[in-house]
């Protein structure tokens, strides 16, 4: 039995769930991520293509975990206009049964502790919000955002307090981003509050990303997994590649999550 269950963000395979579905059971998924559909953001999804899409999902004997939604991938002045897509997301999450809405933390500024009170004053307002639904707001680290390390995001969960603020974690992102994901920035995170973790690789050519199958880059994934397994983590490991050999991926990740060795 694997450690982990293992899914995927759905449009890295097809922006069709119909035809990425199936691939994902055949490769042994159990979880998928929904971000786009039909080659639209899943906010701008109507109702019946969420339908269809769920569809497919359990046909295939797929759960959806979690709303990949772009919430707070804009500059923090820009919120006010971006603010009513939480609601949609909120919809969508209870329509497909996710309990997860991922979102940013807004575009990186210059100085982005200069902007770090109002940050956490929105997503404290968005954990509230998501709290009256039973769903859990989940940061994820983005070199092109505020939180793209292990320790800028350790600083947010330690300024806010909230069961329904957790983390979606991407080693790789940490790494572009100048930090060593594992164990460095792993260990400044309070592991009972990873909600998901994204599973992508890579290598470096100065500060560029050289996309690589799923442990056969620079980072640690064994490490991480291992670290994950002995911390009690128990949600979902979610393939997010930018390589083009997606089933390679998928199943280095599966052979990764298998159990250790007696």
């Amino acid at each position: 039995m694997q450690r982990f269950h293992i899914g995927a963000v759905t449009d890295i395979f097809s922006s069709d769930v119909s035809i990425a579905a199936p691939a994902m059971r055949e490769l042994g998924m159990r979880g998928a991520e929904l971000r786009t559909i039909n080659g639209h953001s899943i906010l701008d999804a109507d109702k019946q293509e969420v339908v269809e899409a769920l569809k497919a999902l359990q046909q295939n004997h797929l759960e959806v975990i979690a709303i990949a939604s772009p919430l707070l991938k804009c500059t923090l002045e820009d919120w006010p206009a971006q603010a009513a897509l939480a609601e949609r997301a909120f919809e969508i999450a209870d329509q497909v049964g996710a309990r997860i809405i991922r979102v940013f933390s807004g575009l990186r500024a210059a100085e982005p502790s200069k902007d770090f009170e109002r940050l956490v004053d929105l997503l404290q307002d968005l954990s509230d919000k998501a709290g009256r639904h039973g769903l859990i707001i989940a940061i994820e680290n983005d070199r092109a955002c505020n939180i793209s390390t292990g320790q800028e995001m350790g600083g947010i969960l330690a300024a806010i307090d909230h069961s329904n603020l957790q983390v979606v974690w991407d080693p790789a992102s940490a790494y572009i981003s100048g930090e060593k994901p594992f164990p460095s920035g792993y260990q400044m995170l309070d592991a009972t509050r990873i909600a998901l973790v994204h599973a992508k690789d890579c290598t470096l050519d100065g500060h560029k990303p050289i996309w690589a199958p799923v442990g056969e880059g620079d980072i640690d994934w064994q490490g991480q997994i291992d670290a994950l397994a002995d911390d009690h983590y128990n949600g979902f490991i979610h393939l997010e590649t930018y390589w083009t050999g997606v089933t390679d991926c998928a199943r280095n990740l599966k052979r990764l999550v298998a159990p250790l060795a007696l």
